[in-house]
């Protein structure tokens, strides 16, 4: 008996043509609306990555081509220095207060242009404001038989180092030694043009000596200087621990010097060596 059935055809034949449709051994179709979910899925992955590499490669160029912005540094605030003195304009320079030497303050130079005498030689000079009223000062006191005479007045920075060092090194001073009876350059009230020392026309061995304050041109002083704008720069016991100079006398009378003096009267030197 043969192998064909009633169809004629052989049953067991090794081709697939005889096998239905709906039992081939074939790969089972996706789904289409599985095929619907996946697709945007994949577009929304895909977008997003190229927005990421397009920032990467913005942020990128910016970096290597945007123009490139200088930084300047400020000064540090705290930082402090000493003040050297100033030689032009009569304003005064704040930074001078910066610091002290041996128990003095800094001062600025007084400009030439602001200078006149106040001593019959022309030699002894204070700036106009301080001169006026010296002047007036002066005559005021000689209507009082006393004999009022200028000893030193405005002196440079050039001239005080010869004052401090030359005759400190002839006294054979310490500069401690030498800074209680002289301030170092760049450190007198002298440099101003508003200090002035003075003594008595009729005791002239007083001068610049602490018995000065026993002669009658400093009795007048202590009672009338203040009318004029003067005051003692170094009275007994000061907060700067200079000696005490009965003759050192200084203008205050217009807002410069009161500036200038009383700014620094704020700050607390320590005393120094006697």
């Amino acid at each position: 008996m043969d192998n064909t059935g009633f169809s004629g055809k052989p049953q067991n034949s090794p081709s697939g043509e005889d096998i239905p449709p709906a039992l081939r051994d074939t790969p089972e179709a996706v789904p289409k609306a599985a095929k619907m979910r996946v697709r945007p899925l994949v577009l929304v992955i895909g977008g997003f990555t190229g927005f990421v590499l397009l920032a990467l490669i913005s942020g990128y160029l910016f970096s290597t081509y945007a123009p490139k912005t200088n930084t300047v540094s400020q000064p540090n605030p705290t930082s402090s220095s000493t003040a050297t003195p100033s030689q032009t304009g009569s304003s005064v320079n704040q930074n001078k207060y910066a610091g002290t030497l041996l128990g003095h303050l800094s001062y600025p130079e007084a400009p030439e242009s602001d200078l006149v005498p106040i001593s019959a030689d022309g030699r002894i000079r204070m700036r106009k404001a301080a001169a006026q009223s010296y002047r007036e000062m002066t005559q005021a006191a000689r209507r009082a038989g006393v004999l009022l005479v200028p000893i030193s007045a405005f002196r440079s920075v050039k001239d005080q180092e010869q004052l401090f060092f030359g005759v400190g090194a002839q006294r054979n001073q310490s500069p401690a030694e030498r800074a209680a009876v002289s301030a170092p350059p760049g450190y007198s009230e002298h440099h101003t043009g508003y200090a002035v020392d003075v003594g008595d026309g009729a005791a002239p061995s007083t001068n610049v000596n602490p018995n000065f304050d026993k002669t009658k041109t400093f009795q007048w002083l202590q009672a009338n200087a203040a009318r004029f704008s003067f005051e003692i720069s170094f009275p007994k016991d000061n907060v700067q621990g200079v000696s005490y100079e009965p003759w050192h006398w200084r203008y205050v009378g217009d807002r410069d010097s009161l500036e200038m003096f009383y700014k620094a009267r704020n700050i607390k030197p320590a005393k120094i060596a006697q």
